[in-house]
């Protein structure tokens, strides 16, 4: 059990309070509010990713998963500790992606006692590859485990929230995060930002068009900090363009901290004690 009335996390709290009502502020004063996300991956695009987000002023919620990277350990290891922990400095939101990256393939039938269960792989960490069964405790104690690292590397509380990689999930799968005290969070289908996608038949002009002609206000959009089977970045290359288009169009960005259902969700959990 992890006390969640102990005076480092009331400390932490209060700091990312603080931070919340910073930028709520500003999401508060505009109309046209869009939340930009990005998940890990092989972190060779983050340096550029954080120099474009620092330089436009922007906050973003990054989920984050203990992947693979092209230098140093995993995106969650100490190599990239003074990454994550500038990011915070800088106002951020965290949230977990699960610690080794699994994927969900399918339910399985609960056990006797009624407990839900489900299929996963790892695509990282040491069962990378490997289709195993797993309750939804266990389940929840992957997710938990990168929100306890990356209050580690970031000093500050994460969210009650999760991203399945893929954003694979089933109807058992969300509701089973819930009762252990995280609320999945998808994106917005003009919200795929596209860096995922073979950069023959989607090059970055394209992509960036695509942004700017069909987000709307209210979007959670999606991107990564590295795609291995990219070979045209998207980053910086899309992302400082599709900042200053979206800002031209009267959008500003927030945190999911203020998105209106998943603040409310954080609101709800702040009092509520961590029994895994």
């Amino acid at each position: 059990m992890r006390n969640a009335d102990s005076p480092l996390r009331c400390r932490r709290s209060a700091v990312a309070a603080l931070l919340a009502v910073s930028s709520g502020l500003a999401a508060a004063n505009c109309a046209k509010p869009l939340y930009l996300t990005f998940d890990t991956g092989h972190m060779g695009i983050a340096p550029l990713v954080a120099e474009v987000l620092k330089r436009q002023a922007v906050h973003v919620t990054f989920f984050a998963a203990n992947e693979s990277t092209q230098t140093g350990d995993g995106s969650l290891g100490d190599d990239w500790a003074s990454w994550w922990r500038e990011r915070a400095a800088e106002g951020h939101a965290f949230a977990s992606h699960t610690f080794d990256h699994v994927y969900w393939t399918s339910d399985v039938a609960p056990a006797r006692d009624g407990t839900p269960r489900f299929r996963i792989r790892a695509s990282a960490g040491p069962q990378v590859g490997q289709t195993r069964l797993v309750s939804a405790p266990q389940y929840c104690e992957e997710i938990d485990r990168a929100a306890q690292r990356l209050e580690v590397l970031t000093g500050q509380a994460p969210l009650p929230l999760f991203r399945a990689p893929g954003g694979r999930t089933s109807a058992a799968l969300v509701e089973a995060a819930r009762q252990c005290g995280y609320a999945h969070v998808g994106w917005s289908p003009a919200g795929f930002l596209g860096d995922e996608l073979p950069s023959e038949r989607s090059p970055n002009a394209q992509l960036l068009e695509q942004a700017l002609r069909d987000i709307r206000p209210g979007n959670i959009l999606l991107a990564h900090l590295g795609i291995w089977s990219r070979k045209d970045p998207w980053a910086p290359a899309v992302l400082e363009p599709l900042i200053v288009g979206l800002k031209a169009k009267g959008f500003c960005f927030a945190t999911l901290r203020e998105h209106p259902e998943f603040g409310r969700w954080i609101a709800a959990q702040k009092d509520r004690p961590w029994m895994r």
